[in-house]
């Protein structure tokens, strides 16, 4: 990767790169939690989701924004939730009446979604489906079904907070998580302003999350699993926008891999200056551990410290140090922090944006 620093603090230049406006889209999460929230309330869905406690509340993971919100949503809930939470890509053969089924798609003709979701119906469970209000999917559940459609549009890569903002609704509804969504907005709104692209890289803490990143390999190890379920958005975020691939993984399994955690140990030290960045021989890029940490209290503290003690290189992330807010709110802002990092190691990149700048070959 070669990157253009000094992109990231030259608005007027960004601004030019940035042709698909993808600074701005990531900049309205809190707006897609709010017009969530507002079609959830139009559809009355405090009365049409009054079906008691479920059987099972089955999350039909699919390609995109949505996975990464379905393992945030099932991190949450499942230490205290009192039903299972099943994570799976189609809707299971057991559904039934007493089971509800959530799943967030960008895609209004998967097919594949648009057939399960049918089935689900058919036996009556009941469905909630955050996606496009035309197409095959949305018409699997017509007549039977909830379906929140965008009222923000944005690119599918950026749909992650209604995604997540769909789950939560119905997570709290049914009673299974209680989760202030409206706060929720208010703390995406804060990092939208501290990242914004005004804001030179030194108090912009997703420039400066993008210079620690670039020309690096990132190690995203979570300190808890809804940290490790950031990750996973994280390394989507990267290889969505800027062509980088990430390694996720709770930190425990992490010390399973002596290999790599010794090379992330081993990584302090910085590449050869006057290495030929066109020798094909040279290393390949260094890892960059990011502890992130997202939940608190003594065992989330125990567990950063003694993760910090065997890897001091190391960069810390955790919200908590900056911000009052639940699991919820320090989650989604690392997302969003992480997502707008992603978009300025493209836009400097080049791997988005700008005339001239990469583009997918022609077939």
């Amino acid at each position: 990767m070669v990157l253009d620093d000094a992109l990231l603090d030259d608005p007027a230049r960004l601004a030019e790169a940035d042709t698909a406006g993808l600074l701005r889209a990531a900049a309205m999460s809190g707006a897609q939690i709010r017009a969530t929230v507002e079609a959830t309330a139009e559809l009355e869905f405090g009365d049409r989701l009054d079906i008691g406690r479920p059987r099972a509340l089955v999350i039909v993971i699919r390609p995109g924004a949505g996975r990464s919100a379905a393992l945030l949503l099932a991190a949450l809930l499942v230490p205290s939730c009192p039903v299972p939470v099943v994570l799976s890509d189609v809707v299971p053969t057991w559904i039934g009446a007493l089971d509800v089924v959530l799943a967030h798609t960008d895609d209004p003709n998967d097919r594949d979604l648009a057939a399960s979701l049918e089935r689900a119906s058919r036996y009556g469970a009941t469905v909630v489906l955050s996606a496009p209000p035309d197409g095959p999917v949305a018409s699997a559940i017509a007549g039977r079904g909830l379906l929140i459609a965008p009222r923000v549009l944005v690119p599918p890569e950026l749909a992650f907070p209604r995604a997540l903002a769909a789950g939560l609704l119905t997570a709290n509804t049914l009673g299974l998580l209680v989760a202030d969504v409206e706060s929720l907005a208010d703390h995406l709104d804060g990092e939208a302003e501290r990242c914004h692209p005004g804001h030179e890289s030194f108090v912009n803490p997703a420039k400066s999350l993008a210079l620690r990143i670039a020309g690096r390999t990132p190690l995203l190890w979570g300190l808890d699993q809804v940290a490790v379920a950031v990750g996973h958005h994280a390394a989507y975020a990267l290889g969505a926008h800027a062509a980088i691939v990430g390694d996720v993984a709770d930190y425990r399994q992490a010390l399973a891999r002596p290999a790599l955690h010794r090379a992330a140990v081993e990584s302090v030290g910085e590449r050869n200056i006057f290495a030929d960045p066109d020798d094909s021989s040279t290393e390949g890029p260094l890892p960059r551990a990011l502890l992130l940490a997202v939940r608190t209290g003594p065992a989330a503290d125990g567990a950063r410290h003694r993760a910090y003690e065997m890897l001091t290189s190391a960069d810390v992330l955790a919200p908590a140090e900056e911000i009052e807010a639940d699991d919820v709110g320090r989650a989604a802002v690392l997302a969003l922090r992480f997502e707008l990092a992603a978009v300025y190691l493209g836009l400097a990149a080049g791997t988005i944006g700008g005339a001239g700048r990469y583009t997918p070959a022609m077939a």
